[in-house]
This record gives C-alpha cells, sequence and structure tokens, in this order.
C-alpha cells in the first residue's frame, strides 16, 4: 500500500520504520519546520531511508487548503494517509483525498478525552482505564469512526510520562500498523463513536492547574501527576509560585519533618526526607518528589525552605574554569542555538532523548556519570555547569548523614554512638519523646539517655522495612550486590571494632579483650560469612510424573519471607544482633531489630554503620524500648511476617502464643538452657579443669550455652573441686576495661539480685556451697564466682539456669554412664551439653544420647560461624549460623510447568 505520514515525534519514527519494514511503500513524509535548525526525528528517519519530506508550516489559510501544498501532497498519489502523532490541522480536503482515506492515533479511549490534552485528562479524572483509539479521519476533532482501541490499567501512582512509556508509545506504534494490515486485507471496522460518555477536554495551559486544597488527596495527586514535567500543578507558598513534580499517594502515616503553610490549605505541609507530604480535605496525602520555583530552578522536595548545597560558590580549578565551554559546545550541537548562561535546556526545545545525549557526550568528554535527575534539577546551563563540577568532585546534593551524637571518652579513646530510635535510615526521638537511661554496670553510673520506643514507633519502621521490601532499591537489588553491602558493613565494624567492644563494655560489663575477641570479633566473621552466601541460594529441579503426552517440570526458588522482626539479649548485645541479622538481610528480607532494654548502644552504633555502609532505607531499623511494649508490638504487627527471638524461654512463649494469635507468623526461638557437662574420670584433667570453669563462668555466666549442671565422676570429683577452686582465685575481679581483669561486673542490677536469690536457694534445698554466694563489696554489680557441690536432681538449682558465674556440681558412680545420661537428659532444656573423657568410643556414645542441639566434646564454647546452633526441647526450634539459619529467613516456593 502506498503510504503518506503526516506528523513528528519519535512515536511517529517508529511507525514509518515499522510499516516500511511491513513492505508498505512510505510515498512521503509530512512533518513540521526545523526548530533552530534541528530537524524532527521523523524527518531524520525518512531522510535516511530516501524517502521524500515535506516540511510545511502550515496547510491552509483560513480554513482553505494551500493549493500549492495540495498540488504537491496528491502528485503523491498515497491511498493511505496515517497520521501516528499530528501537532498540524489537516484539511479536509487531504484527509478525504487517498484511497483509503486517514487513520489517526488518539491517546484516550474514545469518545471520552477528545482533545489534545488526552493522557493528562486521564490522569486527572483518576480514570481506572486508559489507552489509546486509532481511528478514521473526519471533519469533527476526534469524533471519527473507531477501527481499533487498546486498553490498559492506570497505576494509581501513573504519571504521564510513565503510562506513555509503558504502553502508549510501545503498543501504539505495533497497533497502528496492525491498523494499516486491517485497511490492506479490507477488513477494518468502521465503528461509530457513541456520545454516551463522550468528553471534550480542553488544551492544559498552566493558569488553569493551579492547585485546590478543598478536595480530597486523592483528587489533588491526580491533578498533578497529570500535568507532571508540562505544564505543572502550582500553589503560592510564601508569595511565590512553587510548581511540583513526582506525585504520589502516601499511605504511610504522616513522616516527621518541618511545617510548612500553604495559601488555602486548612492543614500545613510536610517538609520530610522523602518530599513535601500535601494534605486533602480528607485528611489523607500526597506525597510530591521535587518543586520548582518561578525563576525555574528546580529542587528535590526535600529541600524545600532549606539551604541548597547545589547553589553555595566554590573555587574553580584552572580545568574546571573550561567546563563550560565545553558543555557549551554540546548543546550547541544538541540545541542548534546559541547558549547563554540563563538559556533552559528543555525551554530551548530539548526532548528526552536529547538528555540520553546529553549525560553520554559529558561522560565521553569529562568521564563523570551524570543521572537523568542532574539533567531535570539542573535545566539552566550555568546550573548544569556547576552540578558537572560538583559531580567530578564527588560532591552529591544529597543531605549529609547526621544525628545527634553522644561522646564520651573511655578506654582512652574518644567515643561517639547514637541514642535515639533508628527508622528508615535515621535516628529521631521516640513519637513520644520519652527516654530512659543506660546504666555502666561497672560503677552503675549513667551512660547516656537512650529514647525508649513506642507502638507508632513499631509501626513507622515496619512501614518503613515494608516499603524498602517490596518497592526500594533493596527488593530490586542483585544478589551479589547485596553481598558485597555486607561485606563492605563488614570491613566497617572491623574498622571500628576497638570502639565497638568499648561501648559492648560499658553498657553490658563485658571484659573489654572479650568483648574484642568475641562480641565484636565473631559478630564481623559471622557478616562475611553470610555476605559470601548471598549469591548461592537457590531451588532445585525435582522430577515429577507427566501429564502425559505432555511433559512436565517442577522447580523451586528460595525466597525471602518479607519484613521480619529480630528481638536479642543482653548477654551478648552485638553477637546476637548479628547472628540474626546477618542469615535475614543475606536471605534478601528487611529487618525491625530491638535490642535488650538494656544494651541498646551497640546496637544503635550498628545502624550508623549500616548508613555508611550503604544500606538503602528502610532495611535495617533498630528500636530499643521494653519487650513489653516494642515486642509485644512486633509479635502482633500483622505485616511482619517473621520473628527471631533470642532470651527466656517464659518470654518465648508468649511470643509464640502472639504471633500464632496475630497473623501465625514464623517463629525461631533460641530460649534457656540448662547445659550439662560429663566429667569422666579418664579425662585430661588440666584441660577439664580450665574449660569446665570457661564452660561455667566465660562472660560472667552470662551465656546461653553456659554449663548449667557438671556431672564429675566420683573417684576424681574431690581433686576436680580443689583444682576449680584455685582456679576461680586466680581470677581477678574488676574494671572490664582493664587488660587484666578476667571477670567483670553482671548486666544489670535486677540480675545480680535474682544471683543472690538463686545462691539462698541452694543452700537452703541442702546443697554445699563451697565458693562465692555473693556480691563482691567493691562499687559495681561484680558477683563472685560461684561453686555448688552435693547437688542432687530434685534441687531448684540442678533444674533452672542461673545464667550467671555459678557452677553447680553433682558426682556420679564411677562406670554410672546410663545413670548420668538419665540425670543429664532430665531437663526440660536442650541447648547445648559436653563430655569430657580420653575414651572415643564413650565419648561418641554420650553424643548420641545427650538430647541437646550442641555437644561439645573435650572442648566447650567453640561456637563457629559455619555450624549450626540452635535448641531442643524448651530451649527452643530454629537455628543460628551456618547454612541452616538462611532457612529460618527464607519460602520455598515449588513452580510447575507443563509443556509438549
Amino acid at each position: 500500500m502506498k503510504i503518506a505520514i503526516i506528523g513528528q515525534s519519535v512515536f511517529g519514527a517508529e511507525v514509518f520504520k515499522l510499516l516500511r519494514k511491513n513492505g508498505h511503500e512510505i510515498v512521503g513524509v509530512f512533518t513540521i519546520p526545523d526548530v533552530n535548525g534541528k530537524q524532527d526525528p521523523l524527518a531524520t528517519a525518512a531522510t535516511l531511508a530516501g524517502v521524500k519530506v515535506f516540511k510545511y508550516k502550515r496547510w491552509q489559510i483560513k480554513k482553505e487548503v494551500i493549493p500549492e501544498v495540495f498540488e504537491e501532497y496528491k502528485s503523491l498519489k498515497a491511498e493511505l494517509n496515517v497520521l501516528p502523532f499530528c501537532s498540524q490541522f489537516i484539511p479536509n480536503e487531504i484527509i478525504l483525498f487517498p484511497k483509503f482515506e486517514t487513520i489517526i492515533y488518539h491517546p484516550s479511549l474514545l469518545p471520552r478525552h477528545r482533545g489534545a490534552s488526552a493522557i493528562n485528562w486521564t490522569l486527572m479524572c483518576g480514570d481506572k482505564k486508559g489507552g489509546f483509539t486509532i481511528f478514521w479521519a473526519d471533519d469533527g476533532l476526534d469524533t471519527g469512526p473507531i477501527l481499533l482501541q487498546r486498553a490498559t490499567y492506570v497505576d494509581p501512582n501513573e504519571t504521564v510520562e510513565s503510562f506513555y512509556n509503558r504502553f502508549c508509545f510501545p503498543e501504539g506504534i505495533k497497533a497502528m500498523a496492525e491498523a494499516v494490515e486491517l485497511i490492506a486485507a479490507g477488513r477494518a471496522p468502521r465503528i461509530i463513536q457513541p456520545e454516551e460518555g463522550a468528553t471534550y477536554d480542553a488544551l492544559i495551559k498552566k493558569d488553569k492547574v493551579q492547585i485546590k486544597f478543598d478536595q480530597p488527596a486523592t483528587a489533588i495527586h491526580n491533578l498533578i501527576r497529570g500535568n507532571d514535567k508540562v505544564p505543572g500543578a502550582w500553589t503560592i507558598i510564601n508569595g511565590e509560585t512553587i510548581t511540583f513534580f513526582g506525585s504520589q499517594l502516601w499511605t504511610r502515616l504522616p513522616p516527621r519533618g518541618t511545617q510548612v503553610a500553604i495559601d488555602g490549605a486548612k492543614q500545613p505541609a510536610i517538609v520530610h526526607k522523602g518530599g513535601i507530604i500535601l494534605f486533602g480535605n480528607d485528611g489523607k496525602m500526597v506525597n510530591v518528589a521535587q518543586v520548582q520555583y518561578a525563576s525555574g530552578k528546580m529542587i528535590s522536595a526535600s529541600k524545600f525552605g532549606k539551604e541548597d548545597a547545589s547553589t553555595q560558590k566554590i573555587e574553580l580549578t584552572p580545568e574546571e574554569l573550561d567546563y563550560g565551554n565545553v558543555v557549551k559546545t554540546i548543546w550547541k550541537g544538541i540545541l542548534n542555538t546559541e547558549v547563554e548562561n540563563s538559556l533552559d535546556f528543555f525551554k530551548a526545545g530539548a526532548g528526552s532523548m536529547d538528555v540520553v545525549r546529553l549525560i553520554e557526550e559529558i561522560k565521553v568528554n569529562f568521564d563523570i556519570k551524570l543521572s537523568v535527575e542532574d539533567v531535570y534539577m539542573n535545566t539552566v546551563f550555568e546550573d548544569l555547569v556547576m552540578c558537572i563540577i560538583r559531580r567530578g568532585r564527588g560532591i552529591e546534593d544529597k543531605e549529609p548523614f547526621t544525628y545527634h551524637a553522644i561522646e564520651i571518652e573511655a578506654n582512652k579513646m574518644k567515643l561517639r554512638f547514637p541514642h535515639q530510635v533508628f527508622i528508615d535510615n535515621e535516628f529521631v526521638d521516640a513519637s513520644d519523646g520519652a527516654t530512659y537511661n543506660t546504666i555502666n554496670p561497672a560503677d552503675e553510673s549513667v551512660i547516656c539517655a537512650v529514647s525508649k520506643a513506642t507502638k507508632e514507633d513499631v509501626d513507622r519502621a515496619v512501614e518503613a522495612a515494608k516499603e524498602a521490601f517490596e518497592v526500594g532499591e533493596w527488593g530490586k537489588m542483585n544478589a551479589r550486590d547485596r553481598g558485597m553491602l555486607l561485606f563492605r558493613l563488614a570491613d566497617l565494624m572491623e574498622k571500628h571494632q576497638e570502639e565497638l567492644a568499648t561501648i559492648e563494655s560499658l553498657d553490658s560489663g563485658a571484659v573489654y579483650t572479650l568483648a574484642l575477641k568475641t562480641h565484636v570479633g565473631m559478630s564481623i566473621q559471622t557478616f562475611r560469612y553470610f555476605a559470601g552466601w548471598c549469591d548461592k541460594i537457590h531451588g532445585k529441579t525435582i522430577p515429577i510424573s507427566n501429564a502425559r503426552p505432555s511433559r512436565n517440570l517442577t522447580f523451586t526458588k528460595r525466597e525471602p519471607i518479607g519484613v521480619c522482626a529480630i528481638v536479642v539479649p543482653w548477654n551478648y548485645p552485638l553477637m546476637m544482633l548479628a547472628w540474626k541479622i546477618a542469615a535475614c538481610l543475606a536471605a534478601g528480607n528487611t529487618v525491625v531489630l530491638k535490642p535488650a532494654m538494656v544494651t541498646p548502644l551497640t546496637a544503635l552504633k550498628f545502624a550508623e554503620l549500616s548508613v555508611l555502609a550503604g544500606f538503602p532505607p528502610g532495611v535495617i531499623n533498630i528500636l530499643p524500648g521494653s519487650g513489653a511494649l516494642v515486642g509485644q508490638a512486633m509479635s502482633d504487627h500483622p505485616d511482619i511476617r517473621k520473628l527471631g527471638f533470642t532470651g527466656s524461654t517464659p518470654v518465648g512463649k508468649t511470643i509464640m502464643e502472639s504471633c500464632a494469635k496475630a497473623n501465625l507468623k514464623k517463629v525461631s526461638l533460641e530460649l534457656g538452657g540448662k547445659s550439662p557437662l560429663i566429667i569422666f574420670n579418664d579425662c585430661d584433667m588440666e584441660k577439664a579443669v580450665r574449660l569446665g570453669c570457661g564452660a561455667v563462668f566465660f562472660n560472667k555466666g552470662e551465656n546461653c550455652i553456659a554449663a548449667g549442671r557438671l556431672f564429675v565422676e566420683e573417684s576424681i570429683h574431690d581433686e576436680f573441686v580443689r583444682r576449680v577452686i584455685t582456679e576461680i582465685d586466680k581470677m581477678k575481679i574488676g574494671n572490664p576495661l582493664d587488660r587484666s581483669t578476667d571477670h567483670g561486673p553482671q548486666n544489670h542490677r535486677a540480675h545480680l539480685e535474682k544471683l543472690v536469690e538463686y545462691c539462698a536457694i541452694g543452700v537452703k534445698e541442702g546443697a554445699t556451697l563451697v565458693k562465692g554466694g555473693f556480691q563482691v563489696k567493691r562499687p559495681g554489680l561484680f558477683f563472685e564466682p560461684t561453686v555448688f557441690i552435693n547437688v542432687e536432681d530434685d534441687m531448684m538449682i540442678a533444674k533452672e539456669e542461673s545464667f550467671g558465674p555459678i557452677m553447680i556440681i553433682s558426682k556420679f558412680t564411677d562406670g554410672d554412664i546410663e545413670g548420668v545420661l538419665r540425670s543429664a537428659n532430665n531437663t526440660e532444656f536442650g541447648l547445648a551439653s559436653g563430655v569430657f573423657t580420653r575414651d572415643l568410643d564413650k565419648a561418641m556414645r554420650v553424643a548420641d544420647t545427650l538430647d541437646a542441639g550442641t555437644v561439645f566434646i573435650n572442648t566447650y564454647n567453640k561456637t563457629d560461624v559455619a555450624a549450626p546452633f540452635g535448641g531442643f526441647k524448651q530451649s527452643g526450634f530454629g537455628k543460628d549460623l551456618g547454612e541452616e539459619a538462611l532457612n529460618e529467613y527464607l519460602k520455598t516456593k515449588s513452580v510447575t510447568i507443563e509443556y509438549n
């Protein structure tokens, strides 16, 4: 078919190419005259293809076709006019002249939204469905018979640009070609447009799109997104016209920020880190991302009313002074016009393809990578030149990461750490402003006041985590890139390890050398271990029975769960955080973590480092506060899909019940223990004494796998006890920051008082106290390492853990392996256990029989990041560490395909 194409733009050029590809003869292309010496993309495509190009300024004068134009057109003998996008008025003589007349593309579902601003009105009216129509031209305005239509959904946050690029552009090109094929085959319908539901919508002009705030938020949002980029919906703030761009409905809680009064609005706007919140008369919210001043200067909405770092004067190097000349040459090549400092790139005629060219030419000339946003936010020539210089220096226009820091000196170093709740990559006060004091157990002095999170803070943190997972950068990130972030975080933790260990020592009472090696050291190892797992999480292919004669294939996918909550204890504040959060993040989840109320500081310092490592907002959130409030709110929250807890068995039961009642969220629990350690008479006595003491007194006995009860064979019992007491006498109790200290203070006063009570019960029940049992007479929460002997199975201290430096020793008859195993397993706990013997057969028999998640043979406390850790019975379920830990934060999806 012989076709004349009348129109313009990249859309017209793509229709031109596709029609030629389909074998049609394009006899001529009619488009607009060059602008500033630059021809339209349709003209460029036709010229390259050797097709005649006509560039008429107009087709008619006083509604009469220009004879010379008409004659030139007729000479082409076109059988069909195709108007893919045309801004000119084409006379009826041209429309009706070809054998098959004229078809036109219109970006709405006619008869709705007739007129030149169809997509804008589709959005401004809040249409749920939109699309385009190809119709037969007549003498009316978009009133001709319909040839075909294509429809799609309109997303509530769709913009003119996104809707056009997603659907109208790609599908419209294909539909124009399809319409031509229908005409060529004689099968093209002519469906008369109904008048019912028809609208004619006026061309949008700037003075018609002032925002009225006495309407619902959705209507305000529709007005802004319907006028995004051009002409821009506007309002008056402080007497100045301010135009809004990048609107989205805001369904989260109102953000914290600076209030700004707007003319005509009953409720002030809120400037926050993500933009500006506008309120409708229904109390609902809209968030805008960019604003433009009357001068044309565009900025991020989050910077409105603040000092703009991009306008600060910087002293240029001789090389940078020449940047302007190079950029001027690039602009002239794109715009074909003289370039002044005040020239606006888009007002001079640039389009979206010119932005791509500009970015590429700047990259080639300066080796500087600009973003599309950089161009749109710096449309004036002199502003863009300064933007290029700033990017070349590595200066971003983002607001710097700052927080109100606690600054103290300790351990011969200056410490600087946060003390507020951490939500969405910001440290902020609790919603009600409440705080509590965190105490140094070495002298019971106040370290600082810490924000005490509320239920509202939990809601905000979960909102942030959910958005990061579902629509944020984190959810789209490649697994390997996720691993690189975890590696970077581990590197930062290592760089700050002395500071972290000092904070941990101050806040928890951990001996500094132990904090450095274990609390912090193993935390770093944990993040590096799981960083390596990120790109190795995968499913399986599974052979299943074929549905003959077809074939079937099933494969599984290992997917992150979503928003996870983590609650960690006070004995290893940072290490317990690392054990859980590293696996959680490696699997691709986002997290809301509650540190123990008495030890929040290293978790908050960790949050600071996560921002410096580059974790996107919302991925990690830290909420210090009470378990009864914050922990309960996490358990009850419907958007949290997994909760990991380390702590006491009674609290674990409460959490499990709450999670079941709320939304049946997945739960993993690492709970209490009463770990048995069996010492046979054929052991290496020196090693058994040394490691036996470590099994009980390591980390002041505040150790979940501490040996809660030692069973010593009768023939070596007295010798073993004597040697243990000798070892205890060598231990130095004192300042945990002193490098020679072996034994620091207990974590907090309530715990110390429970240890005193525990010992009193042991004495009352008839056990023999041979060492300690009291608080050390010195400032601070120090407890004397303690030893009980003659402990019987029915005593409380034989059944319940002390979680302190208390050794419980029971002797058993030589050779009575079955009897000692019965006693060792006669507990509701099953976290860890141990055995010392030189007889490997005996050791393996004991290991097989002990009902505990971990069994140590001739060692103790030997945990490793690669070895799974978790308990049996009322010590909980689920694993930390090792590959198995990933299972706690993943879900398995089966996908079955049928094919021939």
